[in-house]
């Protein structure tokens, strides 16, 4: 008895090693496009591209999962992930994970997720549960650039994200079906906390100011104006509630990119339970959209430049409005849009972008939000100060990297623009910090304007 214990323990073990590996040599036949390799986590089998290198994020925690370069992810990524500051972009890839409880039936993520799954099977809402034989779907078109698939029956959730080349991943998902054979939810135990149980651990452990924390408990609203004063950080995906903890004694405002098609990094922390409790912290936060970039921005050329500014624009703006109320973050919410330095003297490229921007500030404030844009001073900052006849954002953040922790003074734009209390300046460029015991690559920021 004891010798068939072991034996059956034995092959679990192997199992669960095979399940996880990526152990499918190259294959390509002439006439059957690209070399593919096969991937296996969980339930999950799907062919990739045989370049693509395969993270394993249990044995690397510290890895930043990134979707401006072509990758496939493993597991949770780790706590603290060590990402740069600022990641801009996105192309082909993918990450694999198991299903977060906040991903159950009933839950709203899960009514969201639906919503986009109706898109993807001819716009019905209310669809099904998605099963392995629905993986092939054709991937959304439009403004997002990602689709978050949940196999119930594999016991993950797929994450593709794409720039120009849409139907690579469109072929990984339709070649994806069940391993034969795997140990179940069993086989994810032991692995880091989940992003919600996490959330509520420290949530309930908060240190923030015995104010704010008595009023939020209480159910009384904390009045709060829509501006600050102060110093900031932002980088590129949320730090953990431990993190922002930790940094609470240095700073006390931070910016969040909630959404946009070049945003680069993964958000593994960034849900409606974290924004409660970091505000709860006492922090003061920037959301930001990193959307579609200037057409004339050579950096930026992998499906993700504007084509139809004006359309873009409009979509741009409903989506961010729904990532923020996705996120909590309510009605007078300032959201910035990321707009990256271009070369502001071709004519045509600035009025692309200051029509994008206009239709972007129109459509925020039709939903009640107020419009910002993030941009160098030297560009689109100050493209939109001399525009005429279009509508200006309400603040603006812009990039000057001078070291100068100033908001006004800037030999670019004039103390008159965007005044009082309307400012952000990103004075440093990507930078590691350390404070409470824990690092983080950071831009730094002096802040005399509209935050939520």
């Amino acid at each position: 008895m004891r010798r068939a214990v072991a034996l059956t323990v034995t092959l679990w073990i192997a199992a669960a090693a095979l399940v996880a590996s990526d152990r499918s040599p190259p294959a390509s036949q002439p006439g059957r496009g690209p070399a593919t390799k096969t991937i296996q986590y969980g339930g999950l089998r799907l062919p990739v591209p045989a370049g693509w290198p395969v993270y394993r994020l249990d044995r690397e925690p510290g890895r930043c999962v990134r979707f401006d370069r072509h990758a496939v992810y493993l597991g949770r990524p780790g706590a603290e992930q060590q990402c740069p500051a600022r990641v801009v972009g996105r192309t082909e890839a993918l990450h694999i994970e198991p299903i977060p409880p906040a991903f159950g039936p009933g839950t709203e993520a899960r009514a969201e997720i639906e919503r986009v799954l109706g898109r993807t099977s001819g716009g019905r809402r209310g669809a099904a549960p998605q099963s392995m034989s629905a993986a092939g779907s054709a991937l959304p078109g439009g403004i997002e650039r990602e689709i978050r698939l949940p196999l119930h029956d594999a016991g993950v959730m797929v994450t593709a994200t794409y720039g120009s080349d849409r139907g690579t991943v469109e072929r990984a998902l339709r070649g994806s079906e069940r391993a034969p054979w795997w140990p179940g939810p069993a086989f994810f135990s032991g692995g880091p906390a989940t992003t919600a149980t996490t959330a509520a651990t420290t949530a309930r452990t908060s240190t923030a100011p015995a104010a704010t924390r008595t009023a939020a408990t209480a159910g009384r609203p904390v009045r709060r104006r829509p501006w600050t004063t102060g110093r900031g950080f932002d980088t590129c995906t949320a730090p953990s509630l431990r993190a922002m903890r930790a940094w609470r004694r240095t700073y006390r405002i931070a910016n969040i990119y909630i959404g946009g098609a070049a945003r680069g990094c993964s958000q593994n922390h960034l849900t409606r339970s974290w924004v409660r409790s970091v505000r709860r912290m006492g922090y003061r936060l920037i959301p930001t959209y990193v959307g579609l970039q200037a057409p004339c921005n050579k950096r930026y050329q992998d499906g993700y430049t504007m084509e139809r500014p004006a359309t873009e624009g409009r979509l741009s703006a409903y989506d961010a409005v729904r990532r923020a109320k996705a996120l909590g973050i309510g009605r007078r919410a300032p959201i910035y849009f990321d707009m990256e330095a271009y070369d502001s003297r071709k004519t045509r490229c600035r009025e692309d972008v200051l029509r994008f921007l206009h239709e972007w500030s129109r459509g925020l404030h039709r939903r009640h939000y107020r419009s910002g844009v993030y941009s160098s001073v030297a560009s689109g900052i100050m493209d939109l100060g001399l525009a005429k006849g279009v509508t200006k954002p309400k603040a603006i953040w812009f990039a000057h990297w001078n070291r100068k922790a100033d908001v006004y003074g800037d030999p670019y734009i004039p103390d008159t623009w965007w005044h009082p209390h309307r400012r952000i300046k990103q004075y440093r460029g990507g930078h590691k910090e350390r404070h409470g015991g824990v690092t983080i690559n950071i831009d730094s920021n002096i802040i005399d304007g509209l935050v939520h």
